[in-house]
């Protein structure tokens, strides 16, 4: 409940403060290409129960119709703005505190997989993942810092994800479930503020 109640006062003032960058790169979006400005893939939650996350959209309309799950920096569906000023600056992932403020996701948790990559986890290990709120950043996001760069090159972008990433994206997973509590959330924001915020700049 405490955890719960974090959530919704941090994504709240998150929303507040951030509602002039969200209309900004919302204009910038539109201007760019023809679609909607946010992206709403279906995502595992905690039990099991899909839901619909919130993202600025950096590529093209109907990319994962064209295209891969996974997405490298060179991928070339996404949209001059996305691969120029939102993916750089992580911009991309700010509309996830509306998930947050609506329970779906949580500011710190595992990152939320498609069904096809839950469906890899083995029984234990997926039981463990699906029974938290899936975040916003965890350990994993602070490893990885850029996960488009380090699939870029690849001629099957979504394999060397599961090859070379979700293995090691796993075990930092279950690093979290294993020992969370307030204050490593508190330790994961304020790093995750650093490394994919202030040291952009």
């Amino acid at each position: 409940m405490l955890k719960r109640l974090f959530d919704i006062i941090l994504s709240s003032v998150a929303l507040i403060i951030l509602s002039p960058l969200f209309v900004i790169v919302g204009i910038l979006i539109k201007l760019d290409s023809s679609g909607p400005v946010f992206y709403r893939g279906v995502r595992i939650g905690r039990y099991r129960k899909p839901f619909k996350i919130y993202k600025f959209r950096t590529m093209v309309a109907n990319a994962e119709q064209i295209g891969p799950a996974s997405t490298a920096a060179d991928d070339p569906r996404l949209t001059k703005i996305g691969r120029n000023f939102i993916k750089r600056y992580n911009l991309d992932e700010l509309p996830q505190f509306i998930n947050v403020l609506k329970g779906d996701m949580s500011i710190v948790g595992p990152r939320p997989e498609v069904s096809e990559v839950v469906a890899l986890y083995p029984e234990e290990e997926r039981a463990s993942v699906l029974s938290v709120r899936p975040g916003i950043t965890d350990w994993a996001t602070l490893w990885i810092r850029d996960e488009g760069e380090r699939l870029k090159g690849s001629s099957n972008p979504h394999q060397t994800y599961l090859e070379e990433i979700w293995p090691k994206k796993r075990r930092l997973q279950m690093k979290y479930i294993d020992n969370h509590s307030i204050w490593v959330d508190i330790k994961i924001m304020a790093l995750t503020l650093k490394t994919h915020l202030f040291d952009r700049f």
